[in-house]
């Protein structure tokens, strides 16, 4: 069978895209994890089926770079949105469906291949700080330490410790370390399914900057930055609960191409 795909990145955090809609492809974990292989396949830490939706503009499927379906993905929503675009689905606005539930999306501008983005995520209930770490559920479960020096941290090393953690179930987290920057946060993402350290996690960013908001009640926006760039996170916030949460940032079409699996 041979697959037609695009590639996207959202700050580094980069997807495989596939419009199933006039016809299906194996979700197989065998078959996408080769796809996603870096060395075998097309490389990628995901990669993302867009189909037909009854009642909107179109669905989301994400599937990790192990091959296993996840939940939702912030980066690669606001990448979908710019592909769907590309595909004359949409034009600067669209209301779809993933696995969280309903997410709209605008494109703000469009120059030479990238699309700025702004995507809103679902509505997330809090928690407080335990010492230097936080767990929020943004569409994906992240738990987001605060400390010092995490541009020299071993995030493959740590991040893989805390993620297998007992007390995050048998589906573990995601971990997110972070520090005050002079511009807002940085940030740096390990990725269940991934298993490594990504460029950007959207849903990671979210978590950030909300919880930096509940531990020094900053303001909206809140700005990140990853090793693959930067992002904004809106919200409205009252105590630990938070809604209007919009996460926005660049989506880049990078090339397209066919394989045959």
């Amino acid at each position: 069978m041979r697959i037609v795909f695009d590639k996207y990145h959202g700050t580094g955090n980069d997807f495989i895209m596939v419009d199933i809609r006039n016809h299906a492809i194996p979700d197989e974990p065998d078959i996408i994890a080769y796809l996603c292989h870096r060395r075998f396949g097309v490389g990628a830490d995901g990669l993302i089926f867009l189909d037909n939706s009854a009642a909107h503009d179109f669905s989301m499927r994400y599937f990790n770079s192990d091959g296993r379906e996840a939940s939702m993905c912030g980066n690669g929503g606001r990448c979908i949105t710019a592909f769907a675009r590309k595909l004359g689905i949409i034009e600067k606005e669209t209301v779809f469906e993933a696995a969280d539930g309903l997410h709209r999306a605008g494109i703000i501008s469009s120059d030479n291949g990238t699309s700025r983005v702004r995507l809103k995520m679902i509505d997330v209930r809090g928690s407080e700080w335990s010492g230097d770490e936080i767990y929020l559920d943004t569409g994906s479960p992240h738990l987001v330490k605060y400390c010092q020096g995490v541009k020299e941290l071993n995030v493959q090393e740590e991040g893989s410790t805390i993620r297998r953690q007992k007390r995050f179930g048998p589906e573990g987290t995601n971990v997110n370390f972070i520090e005050e920057s002079s511009s807002g946060l940085y940030i740096r993402t390990y990725e269940r399914g991934v298993e490594d350290e990504t460029y950007s996690c959207g849903t990671g960013a979210t978590a950030a900057a909300l919880a930096w908001a509940i531990r020094n009640r900053s303001f909206s926006p809140v700005k990140l930055e990853s090793p693959g760039g930067e992002l904004l996170v809106h919200f409205k916030q009252q105590g630990t609960d938070f809604t209007n949460i919009y996460l926005e940032g660049p989506a880049t079409y990078v090339f397209s191409g066919e394989i045959e699996i």
